[in-house]
């Protein structure tokens, strides 16, 4: 599994460097919310992103590594545990049809809002969060509630083997990602260093002449 992983994480990292050269200060955004994704994630100390680098440009590449565990997790799943592969694709078929907003976004930008911030001073005809809700399909009263699949004590007891042989995989694919990503530390350092740290020293820079000289 290492060696896999490995290769996975280099092909994102070449991905993402690819993307970074497009990135540009200007676009980024505040934030009122923390990022699950990146919030005290370890996988950005391995990367050597645990200082000040701009949240979409952190995101962009924790993302893409969240997804190599994510997929991980899946295959082994689906090989090895029935029991909560059933369960999540019996979840999966209970989703509402409709407008998705946050759907086959690209890498960089999944898990990022939909939706910028809101201005009380000026307030949107629409958002895309909202649209989302009006296009789901109302529940049709006449088919009643969805009754939920009952379980024995033993059924029980066999999900929550599976579920903590789940988590534990999940574990050993993201140690396994920390190792492999810390030895991609170099080329994302040096990428910061080129096509984001002068964006920032510029924007600063900018920032002093603009202030107001005290008199």
């Amino acid at each position: 599994m290492a060696d896999s992983i490995e290769g996975q994480v280099r092909s994102a990292v070449d991905a993402w460097l690819r993307w970074l050269p497009r990135w540009r200060i200007g676009t980024a955004r505040g934030r009122t919310r923390v990022c699950r994704t990146c919030f005290g994630s370890p996988v950005a100390v391995a990367a050597g992103l645990d200082h000040d680098v701009p949240h979409a440009v952190q995101h962009a590449l924790l993302n893409r590594l969240r997804h190599i565990v994510d997929a991980e997790v899946d295959r082994y799943t689906a090989r090895n545990l029935p029991l909560v592969d059933r369960e999540l694709r019996r979840a999966a078929e209970g989703e509402p049809a409709g407008y998705r907003p946050e759907a086959d976004l690209a890498p960089e930008f999944d898990g990022l809002d939909v939706d910028p911030e809101p201005d009380p001073s000026q307030p949107f005809l629409f958002t895309l969060a909202g649209l989302a809700a009006q296009e789901a399909p109302p529940a049709d009263p006449a088919e009643g509630p969805t009754a939920e699949p009952e379980f024995s004590e033993e059924a029980k007891q066999a999900l929550r083997r599976e579920l903590a042989l789940a988590d534990e995989h999940a574990q050993s694919v993201g140690t396994a990602l920390c190792f492999a990503v810390a030895g991609q530390r170099e080329r994302i350092a040096d990428a910061l260093s080129r096509l984001v740290e002068p964006q920032v020293d510029d924007l600063l820079a900018e920032l002093s002449r603009t202030l107001e000289q005290p008199r």
